[in-house]
């Protein structure tokens, strides 16, 4: 039996304790669980334990994904004489799909598990009976939750708060769209955390991979996350995501956004989905994603979150099969007569009926295609099946009454004798029924005014490929081309894919109306070469290829896991996790005094802004409290302490001309003092700066076309910050002037770089690095070799200090025994060894240094008084 001492893994939002049905867990376990947190004793490892319990773990079974969801791909039904419950595949269910799919593909050594909650309420007293029925029979592992949490989780938060936001539904009154309810969303956090716990009980962390679906579980990854800081963690969202505009009005908005982001891999169906999601890390969280060789990632504390854009498949050979079935051979028979023999055209929908398929539009359009097309009439049937809706409510009510009456409506304007123009199918319908449907349909609409996927499309066309039974029934010659005809929805996730398909705007009734017209009217070779298309495209981007393609890319993303030190920050859902390079580690304020209390000869060079002073603030100047550290420092005769900033040398001039004693590089060391008495050198020849001529024009033109961005003209550089700007538009519009300036300056001395919400143009051969060169070769001229090296900076400019800092060692130009210390702001990646949390962190290591300094000069002033006295 697996330890409870997980039990409190993170706090929930809500402060309250999870129902207490997350308790029934399994009487025994199939897999003892090996790894550092679960087996009592395990849990106060380091992280150097963590890394050897990870190391030593069996490798000896096939590889293992857990699929978690929100229902299994199981039903369930109870004998009603003895009571006994039964259990079966849903084969209709995607999560079931995937696995055969995917073990087909040859894959047939991978294992699935599946983790999530049956349809059918299971008492208490038979709960440890069907988990142990279930996990031996299925591989499946049950969530229990009481009917008021399921309420409050499914029926609540989902479905009336998540499920209308991603839909583009905002609350603006109590009739659209949920408001906000705390307790909805603490019930959501809690059973997500009873997710987590069932999860848990099977998992192999060192070896397995686990695969969260939609947006029932998106706080889950936090909380397996915090237990295992390396599991290997994909989440895959079936639901639009909705743009920053909507999506930033979620009070929680953050919460998730950080919570998605404990994941390795997160899938989307669209681009459109992607970007929206990359937008709200960037707008809400300060995050930037860069796309590498393909692979679109974000930098998220030194892990690589990666985002993966496929939409999902249908299973190909269970659509197939069901075309085999005599009964859907009988059906397509009995719809040939009652259509084709009459001489109708049969249009077909097939929509769940809630608020977001379009029902009504496409009646609207329908009609408008008979008002118009009078030849229309007797001869076009619009059948619509109609699936019961997933949610409940006053909106599915309301469109039930309207679809009804529309129907009603055109069925009483345009219908005849034996003819009703619309055919409403409410009652459920076998699937061999529908693929029959799609079989005998002259054109398939779809026109969802949002929907994250849909496969109804897809379906359509592998019924209409058919098979040589039903090419006898339709009348076809042995290899005949086949035809289809798709109208759908600009706003549903199967849509990119369908090229050629005609793509409405379902809101447009004229432009849906013409477009069934167009589908009536095309010439059969043009849709013929569109069903090859379309058919070409599904057959092969199946279920199982998205399966396989998805557990591949998380594979991939997971290969660094072991290689770096890993460790959790944060409370609640604000936890995430920093994986870095073993070697880099915080900044010691112990250490380093220590080390700087031992030196002879000490080189500092500190950058500025990010460094000294924060990047938020809005005066830059230095505090009094930064020029008296600076001064401390100076004054020590055993040190060289040199300021290298981004800034003009004139600003710099004025803000620091109470320090005396110190070195000045300005605009990344074009221009270099070794005090402020001295003349300012140039480090490189003499720039010649006509290439401003090309290049300030072009950045005046992006100011002005970008509200809140600047021209910095410095001596030797311009410099186009848009830190004020909309931050996605400034930083769209920064990309588009980089590849402006580098061509206009492409036979001009000077590189185009961009840098921390800014662009920046200067001469060529000129770094900050060439400052650390500089100040190193000078004291080795001197005969001082350093024993004490200190360089901190916060940005990409200062990495050039680090590498050169760094590659020092050991070599001519630093003592045998020197300390060195290259020190970065932030945890994240670089070439620095150290690293400190913000400006308070650095400005405490230079408090340390100074007080050392102020000690030994006065040392040293005492010893000379007491000379003198002598």
């Amino acid at each position: 039996m697996v330890s409870r001492s997980y039990s409190n893994l993170l706090e929930l939002a809500s402060g309250e304790s999870p129902s207490p049905s997350f308790n029934r867990i399994p009487r025994r376990i199939p897999r003892v669980v090996t790894a550092p947190g679960i087996v009592p004793g395990l849990d106060e490892l380091s992280d150097d334990d963590d890394a050897s319990v990870s190391s030593s773990s069996s490798h000896s079974y096939r590889d293992r994904t857990i699929i978690v969801a929100n229902q299994l791909p199981i039903r369930v039904s109870r004998d009603p004489n003895s009571q006994k419950l039964s259990f079966s595949w849903d084969k209709d269910s995607l999560l079931l799909q995937l696995k055969d799919t995917h073990q087909y593909q040859n894959h047939a050594d991978m294992e699935f598990v599946f983790v999530g909650s049956l349809r059918e309420e299971i008492p208490i007293s038979e709960q440890d009976e069907v988990s142990q029925v279930l996990f031996d029979s299925f591989k499946c592992v049950p969530t229990f939750l009481s009917p008021d949490l399921r309420t409050r989780f499914y029926l609540g938060f989902c479905k009336q708060q998540l499920w209308p936001l991603f839909h583009y539904m905002l609350p603006l009154s109590p009739d659209l769209g949920g408001r906000f309810d705390r307790g909805l969303w603490q019930a959501y956090v809690s059973v997500n955390k009873i997710f987590a716990d069932k999860i848990l009980e099977v998992i192999n962390p060192d070896d397995d991979f686990v695969w969260v679906h939609d947006y029932h579980l998106m706080v889950l990854p936090t909380f397996l996350r915090k237990r295992f800081n390396r599991v290997k963690l994909g989440f895959f969202l079936h639901s639009p995501f909705p743009s920053s505009e909507i999506y930033k009005t979620l009070p929680v908005r953050e919460e998730i956004l950080r919570s998605l982001l404990n994941s390795d891999l997160i899938g989307f169906h669209t681009f459109d989905y992607a970007r929206h999601f990359l937008s709200c890390c960037s707008r809400m969280l300060g995050l930037t994603y860069e796309s590498k060789r393909g692979y679109i990632g974000l930098e998220y504390y030194g892990r690589t979150v990666s985002i993966k854009i496929l939409p999902v498949g249908i299973h190909l050979g269970q659509l197939r099969s069901v075309l085999d079935l005599p009964e859907t051979e009988v059906k397509v028979g009995e719809l040939i007569k009652q259509f084709r023999d009459q001489d109708r055209i049969m249009l077909l929908g097939v929509d769940d009926m809630d608020i977001f398929k379009g029902i009504s539009l496409k009646l609207l359009a329908f009609e408008q295609l008979l008002t118009q097309h009078q030849e229309c009439r007797g001869r076009v049937v619009l059948v619509q099946i109609a699936n019961p809706a997933r949610g409940k409510g006053k909106d599915v009510a309301e469109v039930q009454n309207e679809s009804y009456a529309m129907v009603k409506r055109i069925n009483e304007a345009f219908g005849q004798p034996g003819y009703d123009p619309v055919i409403l199918i409410d009652s459920p319908l076998q699937f061999y029924e529908r693929m029959a449907y799609y079989v005998v349909a002259e054109c398939c609409l779809v026109t969802a005014v949002r929907d994250g996927m849909n496969l109804i499309p897809y379906e359509y066309i592998i019924a209409r490929e058919g098979n040589d039974r039903l090419d006898s029934v339709l009348g076809l010659k042995k290899c005949a081309s086949k035809k289809s005809m798709l109208v759908v929805s600009e706003f549903i996730g199967c849509s990119p894919s369908l090229s050629g398909a005609i793509r409405v705007n379902p809101w447009n009734i004229d432009a849906v109306a013409d477009a069934m017209d167009l589908a009536l009217e095309m010439a059969d070779s043009e849709k013929q070469l569109r069903h090859e298309k379309h058919y070409r495209y599904v057959s092969t981007h199946d279920v199982g290829y998205w399966a396989n393609s998805f557990l591949q890319d998380l594979e991939r993303t997971c290969r660094e896991h072991n290689r770096r030190r890993c460790w959790g920050i944060g409370f609640g859902l604000r936890f995430r996790v920093v994986a870095l390079d073993p070697n880099f580690r915080k900044l010691s304020v112990e250490t380093t005094v220590s080390a700087y209390r031992r030196a002879k000869t000490r080189a500092i060079l500190l950058d500025y802004d990010g460094t000294l002073m924060p990047q938020a603030s809005i005066d830059k100047s230095p505090s009094v409290k930064t020029i008296q550290i600076l001064n401390s420092l100076c004054r020590d005769k055993n040190n060289a302490v040199f300021l290298v900033s981004a800034k003009s040398r004139r600003i710099l001039s004025d803000w620091f001309s109470p320090c005396e004693n110190l070195g000045i590089a300005a605009e990344h060391g074009y221009f270099f003092r070794p005090c402020r008495d001295a003349e300012w050198n140039i480090r490189v020849p003499a720039a010649d700066i006509s290439w401003k001529q090309i290049a300030e024009p072009v950045m005046k033109l992006y100011t002005e076309t970008t509200d809140g961005s600047t021209i910095d003209d410095k001596e030797t550089a311009l410099v186009w910050c848009y830190e004020d700007a909309d931050s996605d538009f400034g930083s769209c519009q920064a990309k588009e002037l980089l590849s402006h300036l580098e061509s206009v300056l492409a036979n001009e001395p000077v590189s185009v770089k961009a840098g921390h919400n800014n662009v920046e143009v200067k001469p060529q051969g000129v770094s900050k690095g060439l400052v650390a060169e500089s100040l190193l070769a000078t004291m080795r001229e001197r005969n001082l070799l350093p024993d004490f090296v200190l360089c901190i900076g916060d940005d990409r400019s200062d990495e050039d200090m680090f590498e050169v800092i760094s590659s020092a060692v050991a070599g001519p130009t630093l003592d045998p025994e020197a300390e060195v210390f290259a020190c970065t702001v932030g945890r994240k990646p670089s070439k620095a060894k150290y690293y400190v949390d913000d400006t308070a962190d650095i400005f405490r290591v230079m408090q340390g240094l100074a007080n050392v300094s102020d000690q030994s000069i006065l040392s040293l002033s005492l010893r000379s008084t007491v000379r003198l006295d002598e």
